[in-house]
């Protein structure tokens, strides 16, 4: 036998090789963890409960994208053909008005995390400015959905749960690794809840002065009241009068501490302290990450907000 055919023969045989190898790694439960479970999220919370639940079947692609302010989300024509082709999409409706009607197209696979995690929160929405008093005085009983639930770690443990039921029907030999993986997730939202629970039990401020009205579930998780100087959307704009009201009500309350955001511009609340004569500090409503968040993932970033309101709002 020649050398070139030894090559040859030689060559056939580890192809062949690799083949049964190739055969015997995708057969059964595998093959969903080999090519992974599609998800689309639709912004890092929910982007961050989706990996965590999903672990290795799952990958996932978030929307928004890092630095970028989630509420003004705009959709291209191939972010449109990601949600409409996912396997899962895993929004928050109402959050990302762009995304609501790409989340109709993809029918049975837009999976709102809303409904686990139970909105239970509304807010006077703000963006009426130059109204005469009979426009505002019709506007005066709105009130809008909060939806940043992801601020109370208890709520977004119920969502984890809930999204290891939901991955399970569109992979059903990872139903078991979903629970597991969410039942961790859960572990860790909850040691982190006791640790805010304790970290914000006495404070002598108990008013959050906020860029935008972010804050409202975990005001009411842990006894604190908000005031948010835009309202629900960051991009709303506050009256002189609505300034001068929220400045009033820092000096009364004896608030010392105004809080500021990484994605939104600091120069309204740094407006209101500067009125009020007061420190502003960043606190992150964890809407997305950036190279100036203060941790590389949600569970890092909340505790730096603990540390931050523990300081902002005087606790013991």
């Amino acid at each position: 036998m020649t050398i070139s055919s030894t090559r040859a023969v030689a060559s056939t045989a580890a192809a062949a090789t690799a083949l049964l190898l190739a055969g015997c790694g995708s057969s059964g439960g595998d093959a969903a963890a080999a090519d992974g479970v599609g998800v689309v999220a639709a912004f890092y919370p929910l982007q961050w409960a989706a990996e965590r639940v999903g672990g290795d079947r799952v990958d996932v692609t978030s929307l928004t994208p890092p630095g970028a302010e989630p509420h003004d989300l705009e959709l291209t024509p191939q972010d449109v053909a990601t949600v409409t082709g996912t396997d899962l999409l895993v929004y928050l409706e109402g959050f990302q008005p762009a995304l609501d009607d790409a989340a109709a197209e993809a029918g049975d696979a837009a999976w709102d995390a809303g409904q686990a995690a139970d909105l239970s929160l509304t807010a006077e929405p703000h963006g009426h400015e130059g109204e005469t008093e009979e426009e505002h005085a019709e506007h005066a009983d709105e009130e809008a959905v909060d939806p940043h639930f992801w601020l109370d770690p208890t709520r977004l443990a119920d969502v984890g749960d809930a999204l290891a039921g939901r991955l399970a029907e569109v992979d059903p030999d990872g139903a078991a690794t979903y629970e597991e993986n969410a039942a961790a997730l859960r572990a860790d939202l909850e040691a982190l809840d006791a640790e805010m629970q304790q970290g914000l039990a006495d404070c002598a401020v108990r008013t959050m002065v906020t860029a935008h009205d972010a804050f409202g579930y975990l005001a009411d998780r842990y006894g604190l009241e908000v005031v948010g100087i835009t309202g629900l959307s960051p991009s709303s704009e506050p009256s002189a009068a609505q300034l001068a009201e929220i400045s009033a009500l820092v000096r009364e309350q004896g608030v010392t501490t105004v809080y500021t955001e990484t994605l939104v511009d600091p120069a309204v609340a740094e407006t209101v302290a500067g009125e009020a004569g007061v420190q502003t500090a960043v606190l992150d409503p964890l809407e997305g990450l950036t190279d100036e968040s203060a941790g590389a993932n949600y569970l890092e970033v909340m505790r730096a907000d603990l540390a931050t309101l523990r300081a902002g709002q005087s606790c013991a």
